[in-house]
């Protein structure tokens, strides 16, 4: 009786966890952000809530797509992106506070106030860390080098940041300075 009962649901379980995930771990949602709203992915790699505001966000995308790659390195996949033009696109994926967001490699999430160059860069930075050292150090990988290499090479202008963000970008810049951009993953791998 009781593996009359286990099998189907054990298969249950199998196919609700999907929607569980969608439901519990909204970050998730990037993956297909079409379902999360009023979202319509306007190219493989650009999704947006307000379709007014393709023209800006296929700037912003592209602007800091060529400067990313040329600054840090090449993206092994192009990131995608979801620019929300409305703080309830934002939190639909989960997200309250931050400007923006990047959910290891699966993608990125632009708040409304994120819409600026060095915001997108910044989040671009994270999606070329994930690719480079795994989600999982991105996550949890020392936050001085994490944060320190986005605000500091995605030339966020604002000087100085709030703690710890300055802390960290100052740290990672002596450290970057000692390493340089042909050992940065090699070395970034041995913290």
């Amino acid at each position: 009786m009781p593996r009359q009962i286990l099998k189907p649901s054990l298969i249950v379980c199998l196919l609700a966890s999907p929607a569980i995930a969608w439901a519990m771990f909204k970050p998730i949602r990037v993956l297909a952000p079409e379902w999360a709203g009023d979202i319509s992915c306007v190219s493989s790699r650009i999704c947006i809530d307000n379709a007014l505001r393709y023209r800006e966000a296929s700037e912003l995308y592209e602007g800091a797509l060529r400067f990313v790659a040329s600054a840090v390195g090449p993206f092994q996949h192009n990131p995608r992106v979801v620019f929300c033009s409305t703080e309830d696109c934002f939190r639909s994926f989960g997200f309250i506070k931050a400007s923006a967001s990047t959910v290891g490699n699966f993608g990125i999430v632009i708040s409304p106030r994120g819409w600026t160059p060095y915001y997108v860069r910044h989040e671009m930075v994270h999606h070329l860390q994930a690719e480079q050292l795994g989600a999982l150090t991105l996550w949890l990988g020392p936050e001085w080098f994490i944060e320190g290499m986005a605000y500091s090479l995605s030339k966020d202008p604002r000087r100085p940041l709030s703690e710890p963000w300055q802390q960290h970008r100052a740290e990672f810049e002596g450290w970057y300075q000692k390493v340089g951009k042909e050992r940065l993953w090699e070395e970034a791998r041995k913290l």
